[in-house]
């Protein structure tokens, strides 16, 4: 009879949140069992091993990463205002999912370090698409990425550290869209 769903799902919860807490090395197959409270034989029913398990882990965040990229290309406020708004860190499963992927980067696993590059292309093209100007998008993608990083440390945006809220990053944004636009006229 076969193991409902629910059980993978847990498990790949349970090992994505390992990776960010404690990091790829503590994300152990025992640890993951006990962490998603399942015997290691139901573990091994689900995934053969720890490639198996980051594996699970990198198909989620390539479905959540999709309906991420579906949601940043129709936004009405436009990709780029999207892409740097949602790249403040709410501890989101998009956002476990990423953290959890670069700790596997980190750690050596080729697999995880292609996952996060082809996001990061997959990202910039729907910006490119809306700034075409290879300088602006590319401005506008690094504005979203040190946000992201910051975020995540800080546990939000450090408004006060950079003397600079959301807002005024999204009018620097509007500023550079702007710009390329007008580039283009000329």
């Amino acid at each position: 009879m076969p193991r409902p769903p629910k059980a993978r799902a847990a498990i790949l919860d349970a090992y994505r949140d390992l990776l960010v807490s404690d990091g790829e090395r503590a994300a152990t197959m025992d640890a993951v069992a006990a962490a998603a409270g399942v015997s290691k034989g139901g573990l091994l029913y689900h995934f053969r091993s720890k490639d198996a398990l980051a594996e699970g882990l990198l198909g989620r965040l390539s479905e959540a990463a999709a309906e991420d990229r579906e949601q940043m290309a129709s936004a009405a406020e436009g990709p780029s205002r999207y892409f740097v708004r949602t790249s403040v860190s709410t501890g989101s499963d998009l956002d476990l999912l990423f953290v959890a992927t670069v700790r596997l980067a980190q750690a050596g696993h080729a697999g995880a370090l292609a996952a996060l590059e082809e996001l990061d292309a997959a990202w910039l093209e729907i910006i490119r698409r809306e700034v075409p100007d290879p300088d602006a998008s590319a401005a506008i993608m690094l504005v979203g990425e040190g946000l992201y990083h910051y975020s995540t440390l800080a546990g939000g945006w450090p408004e006060a550290a950079f003397g600079t809220s959301l807002d005024g990053l999204l009018a620097v944004v509007d500023r550079l869209r702007g710009a390329a636009s007008e580039s283009d006229r000329l």
